[in-house]
């Protein structure tokens, strides 16, 4: 299974700082916040990675994480995404270096406690289709929300005004590589971008989409409050005990 991670975007709830860097390279307590998914890749057995990101701070890229041997990547490659069409849009770069294999595509600003390394194994034994992790959240209004019959996940709604459930889907998805003619197929959103929702909702309705509970804290880093909370959670759980294998 490939990896990639989506880490392009201007950053615009994190200005001032993001107008000379990424907002995936400003530090999460003591490590750049793009190396949280990349442990978590890694330490999920995933050890060839792209990284989807934007133009004008690719070098910044480079100039931090080099080859990635020095993370326990085996095989680094970038990719440039144009202005900002969407999580969906940002994955169909990943068409060529993919393949026919699988792939799990974490958004950059996701830091997690635990570790995907038991869905991710599930994932590989599953013949086909895709896996989303959810986690319970206070303010599921930001997210997309899943919705249940008994327990069976039978809707996925982006950003409900009412959600159904305090189900969040969180910025960890796998799929295999059917996922890129998927996305060919999907049409801008209101908001002008292609949601990763409406591509999970078409798994779903093939009746290939599965899911698990991501055990342990996640947060985004992409707000100046959420940055403030993920390098206080990174701090309190311990720094070297980050996405660590039990």
């Amino acid at each position: 299974m490939k990896g990639m991670i989506l880490a392009g975007g201007l950053g615009t709830r994190l200005r001032p700082m993001t107008r000379v860097t990424n907002k995936h390279l400003l530090p999460v307590y003591d490590r750049p916040m793009v190396y949280y998914p990349i442990e978590c890749l890694v330490n999920a057995g995933i050890t060839e990675i792209m990284i989807v990101t934007g133009e004008e701070n690719a070098g910044d890229f480079i100039k931090l994480l080099r080859d990635g041997s020095e993370l326990g990547i085996t095989r680094l490659e970038y990719a440039f995404q144009v202005g900002e069409g969407g999580i969906a849009d940002a994955l169909k770069l990943g068409r060529h270096f993919v393949g026919d294999d699988k792939v799990c595509v974490i958004l950059g600003d996701n830091i997690i406690e635990g570790n995907i390394k038991q869905a991710a194994d599930d994932f590989r034994k599953q013949a086909s289709g895709a896996k989303i992790l959810l986690k319970e959240v206070p303010d599921p209004h930001r997210f997309g929300v899943v919705e249940f019959d008994g327990d069976e996940v039978v809707n996925i709604i982006e950003k409900p005004k009412d959600p159904p459930s305090n189900m969040a889907v969180t910025g960890l998805y796998m799929y295999d590589s059917d996922v890129f003619s998927i996305c060919d197929q999907q049409r801008p959103s209101d908001r002008g971008e292609l949601e990763i929702t409406d591509v999970n909702n078409e798994y779903l309705k093939r009746g290939t989409l599965t899911s698990a509970l991501l055990e342990g804290w996640w947060t985004d880093a992409g707000t100046i409050d959420s940055l403030l909370r993920a390098t206080n959670m990174v701090a309190e759980s311990g720094a070297n005990k980050m996405n660590t294998n039990a």
